[in-house]
This record gives structure tokens, C-alpha cells and sequence, in this order.
């Protein structure tokens, strides 16, 4: 069995997402998803990636993963790093259809039968583009009315947010609303008056439930150190259960100052690439958690490096989502196999708004928990009426 195809299809109305199709000369299909430059991702794969495998067999997979690792930045999570990671997804997927087992039994099998959400809470449109300040949080979108507009509830409405979130069995809600009062890239200084404003939904949330719900802050590596400490301390009376990213992980040493400031867990980061990123994060104690995205950052077979990883050095992990319902489904299965996982990130208002309208199957939802797709491979396909749609973006390189 040979690669013979390798497709990619993009989608004007969710310009950030870029689907992979490994096709093989027996007929089977493997699919692959990334987020953020589709464009980039698009050209990368055709370019580069598919004059190295096609010809290839897709089931060696390390090998094709080194094949496809020249001239990628090592720490990266750029264009080059998401389109491997794209690849990846796609061979894996291609595994378990020839072995007929699920990704997470190819992986090792089930560590536990479901996982535990909590919520990332954005609203239906929330990262849909890019803003044009060239940050993913900036990007709101206008949004849709409804019940999963979470990013304006909890902005405006953090209190009833968490009651509805317990009622449907989240153990946890993610909020960033000091992002509104960032200046720039990375922010040196925050008033008083803002700091304070801030806090309010932290408040409004533990009046409302007391402290029977998780609270993750999302800093989206948008503070230096000083700042982002004064930050920390003005929200931990609140008893938050991490900071994620509160400032660029590249700066290993800084994030270590950061973490050994506060008695709250440390979360990094989305931001950095490969299992080597993640090394220097737990060698120098800078980070409790490990959140790190399977699309990102090499693919399926990086993730299981990653998990080991931090497996050796007593730290969790707990896999990103807020991007393309592929992702979700990936993430599901690397929770439900690593040891060190506890808890699944879910935008609620992405699952329950567009994530069908892409996928032919995603992770069931039930009291709070996900629980994994169990046909082979993935366990799902791209919806055949997404090829047809007019605003679909498809480029094909064969054999």
C-alpha cells in the first residue's frame, strides 16, 4: 500500500481551518485538521509534503513524520509544524482503518472510559477569523444569540453562566476578560481601575456557586512577568484552578518566576512546538500542566511523545481545543489513553453550533464528560456535502 493523493479543502465561512486527505492506492482515506494559516498550511502540504510522500507507504508513520521534520524550526508552531501535524493526523487515522481499532487503542488503550470537561467560554464565532490585530482573542466575532454566547455571558453575566455550565456537568469554565485591556502584543502595565474591573467576574461567579466550579484564566501570553504577577495575586482570594499562558512560554526562566510566585498551577502553553519545547518546560519546573495542541505541534505522534514526557516528570496534561471539531475528536482520544490527562478543554458553543455541519460524527457530551468515538481510526469523516459547498477551497496533488 502506497500514498497515491494528498488533498486539502478550506472553507471560506471558517477561513482558519485546513483539512488533509491522505489517499492510498487501496482506497482508504486518512484525515488530518490544523488551525491558523490554512492558506500557509495549503501551499506547505502540496509543496513539500507531498512530493515526500507520495510513493510512500503511509503506515511508517515515524518515519514519514522525520521525513517531513526538514527544515521545520524544532519549537515551532508555524505553518510547517501544523501541516506535519496534519499529515500525522491523517496517517494515524489511516492505521486504525487498516487495523480496524480507534485511535486511542492504537495508542495504548483506554486509561479511563471518559473524560471530564470543562468549558472554554467563547461564543459561536469566536476565533472564526483573525482579527486585525493579528491576535486570535481579539477576534470575538458578531456572534449569534442563544444560550452558548458564552463569551458575552461571561463578560457581562459570569454568575448565571456557571449555574447553566454545573447544570449540564461541566466541572469548569475557562475566562480571559483582562484581555480587553491589553495595549499591544504584550502588555507592560495594567491600572488599578482595570485590575479591578477584571475581578468582577471572578466575583460575580464564586457569589453565585461558591467555589463548586473550577475557574481557568486565560492570559493568552499577553503580559510581562511584573504585570502578570500583579495579576495573579489580585485573582487568587478567588481560589482560580490555573493561569494559562500568563506570558510568552519562550521565555523559559520568566515563566519559572512566574509559576513559583503564586500557590495557583501554571498551564503552558498552546504556543510552543514539539516534544523539545516541552522538555525545557518541565525540566526547569516552570509549568504544573501541560496544554499543548495535537495539531500545532506535530501530530498524533509528537502527542505521545509529549504525553511520556510529562508522564516522567509528574506533570499533567490537558489537550487545547477551541478550533476545528477534528481537533476535539483527537483530543478525546489522547485524553481518554494518557495517564497524566485529567480534564478536557470543550468550546460548547463551537460543539453544540457548527462542529456537525463539518464532521459526519463528534464525541459524545453527556453529564459534563466526552466519551471517544470508537470506528476505526478517528471514528468519523468529513460530511460529503462539505466538498460541494461553494465557498470550499479544494487543491489535489497525485502520484
Amino acid at each position: 500500500m502506497v500514498i497515491r493523493e494528498i488533498r486539502t479543502l478550506r472553507l471560506e465561512e471558517h477561513a482558519n481551518i485546513c483539512y488533509a486527505q491522505v489517499i492510498t492506492d487501496e482506497g482508504i482515506i486518512g484525515l488530518g485538521e490544523t488551525f491558523f494559516g490554512a492558506g500557509s498550511v495549503e501551499a506547505w502540504i502540496h509543496d513539500n509534503a507531498a512530493p515526500i510522500l507520495l510513493g510512500k507507504d503511509p503506515l511508517q508513520i515515524e518515519k514519514n513524520w522525520h521525513s517531513l521534520s526538514a527544515f521545520v524550526g524544532g519549537k515551532s508552531t508555524g505553518s510547517e509544524s501544523r501541516a506535519r501535524s496534519a499529515i500525522d493526523v491523517a496517517l494515524w487515522d489511516i492505521l486504525g482503518k487498516v487495523s480496524g481499532q480507534p485511535l486511542y487503542q492504537l495508542l495504548g488503550g483506554k486509561t479511563r472510559d471518559f473524560v471530564p470537561l470543562y468549558n472554554t467560554c467563547a461564543g459561536n464565532d469566536y476565533t472564526k477569523k483573525i482579527s486585525k490585530t493579528g491576535h486570535p482573542s481579539d477576534y470575538v466575532g458578531a456572534g449569534r444569540e442563544g444560550r452558548y454566547e458564552d463569551y458575552d455571558a461571561f463578560m457581562n453575566r459570569a454568575g448565571e453562566l456557571a449555574q447553566d455550565l454545573l447544570e449540564q456537568g461541566y466541572r469548569g469554565m475557562k475566562i480571559w476578560p483582562f484581555d480587553v485591556f491589553c495595549k499591544s502584543a504584550m502588555t507592560h502595565y495594567i491600572s488599578p481601575e482595570d485590575l479591578k474591573k477584571g475581578c468582577e467576574p471572578f466575583e460575580k461567579i464564586r457569589k453565585a456557586v461558591g467555589d463548586k466550579i473550577e475557574i481557568m484564566v486565560e492570559m493568552h501570553c499577553r503580559w510581562d512577568v511584573r504585570t502578570a504577577k500583579q495579576i495573579a495575586k489580585a485573582l487568587e482570594p478567588y481560589n482560580p484552578f490555573w493561569f494559562e499562558d500568563p506570558i510568552p512560554a519562550f521565555n523559559i526562566e520568566s515563566l519559572r518566576e512566574f509559576a513559583g510566585s503564586t500557590h495557583v498551577a501554571t498551564a503552558a502553553s498552546e504556543t510552543v512546538g514539539s516534544v523539545y519545547s516541552y522538555r525545557d518546560i518541565c525540566a526547569a519546573k516552570a509549568a504544573e500542566i501541560i496544554t499543548f495542541d495535537p495539531t500545532w505541534t506535530g501530530g498524533i505522534t509528537e502527542a505521545k511523545k509529549i504525553i511520556g514526557l510529562a508522564e516522567a516528570h509528574d506533570v499533567a496534561v490537558s489537550t487545547h481545543d477551541c478550533v476545528g471539531p477534528l481537533s476535539f475528536v483527537i483530543d478525546t482520544h489522547l485524553s481518554t489513553y494518557a495517564p497524566n490527562a485529567f480534564i478536557q478543554e470543550a468550546t460548547r458553543a463551537f460543539y453544540h453550533g457548527w462542529y456537525e455541519d463539518l464532521l459526519t460524527e463528534v464525541p459524545v457530551i453527556r453529564d459534563g464528560h466526552v466519551y471517544p468515538l470508537e470506528k476505526p481510526g478517528l471514528g468519523t469523516e468529513l460530511r460529503p456535502d462539505v466538498f460541494r459547498r461553494e465557498d470550499a477551497i479544494l487543491r489535489s496533488t497525485k502520484l
